[in-house]
């Protein structure tokens, strides 16, 4: 089997965007195209390439001849693409329903994907890890566009998860308790195993409309803190 190894701009856009996501490059932080030419060990050109496309995503922005800086998390924005995740998500969950309420034989290895999520959820919290919990966030989304059976939701769904990544670390140790999401998602999970799609679409979406309200309440705080330093 031919396997794709990723280009240089992807391979450095990826970590990038990987650091910006975790917390590792704070808003504010100076991006140096040389320095990060130096680090990586490509030419300026990939690098270029990277900082494009991470001004089109949000993630960067550029202060007149201070150079180029990681943006901090625009509210507006931060709620346009939940308005599209959530759209995403209900339509995912209701369409996973949909195929399960017309082969069950589909629901045995949601059930033990969903539960092996949950585990190491609860391993992540349990270890305080937010940058795992994260990404098991991620994995039960994830999961829930492939049930979905289209195979463009996941592709179409990264570019507002890549946006809304950067902020989920930290107001994770502050928003909402791990077990009231993880109760959520296992209502999601839940309703798509039965085949109730109506249900399932109404949890997911009203689970992403409740994390933005949980998400920006958390930001307006930090930032009334950094403020009140």
């Amino acid at each position: 089997m031919l396997k794709i190894v990723p280009n240089l701009t992807d391979q450095v856009y990826d970590a990038l965007v990987e650091e910006i996501c975790d917390g590792r490059l704070r808003a504010g932080t100076h991006l140096v195209q040389e320095r990060l030419a130096d680090r990586f060990g490509v030419s300026r050109q990939p690098i270029q390439q990277v900082m494009s496309l991470l001004k089109a995503d949000g993630m960067v922005e550029e202060c007149g001849r201070r150079g180029l800086f990681v943006a901090p998390l625009d509210h507006g924005r931060m709620r346009n693409h939940y308005g599209i995740r959530a759209a995403l998500d209900g339509w995912a969950a209701r369409q996973a329903a949909a195929r399960i309420a017309a082969d069950p034989s589909l629901s045995a290895a949601l059930k033990v994907q969903g539960a092996s999520i949950a585990e190491a959820a609860r391993t992540a919290a349990a270890e305080g890890d937010s940058v795992s919990l994260m990404r098991r966030d991620d994995d039960f989304h994830f999961m829930l566009y492939a049930a979905s059976g289209n195979p463009m939701l996941a592709t179409t769904a990264e570019p507002h998860w890549r946006f809304l990544r950067r902020a989920m670390v930290d107001v994770l140790r502050q928003a909402e308790r791990p077990e009231v999401i993880w109760k959520q998602h296992a209502e999601i999970l839940e309703a798509v195993l039965a085949g109730d799609g109506d249900t399932a679409e109404r949890l997911a979406v009203s689970h992403v409309e409740n994390a933005c309200e949980l998400l920006a309440s958390a930001l307006e705080m930090a930032q009334q803190r950094e403020a009140g330093r």
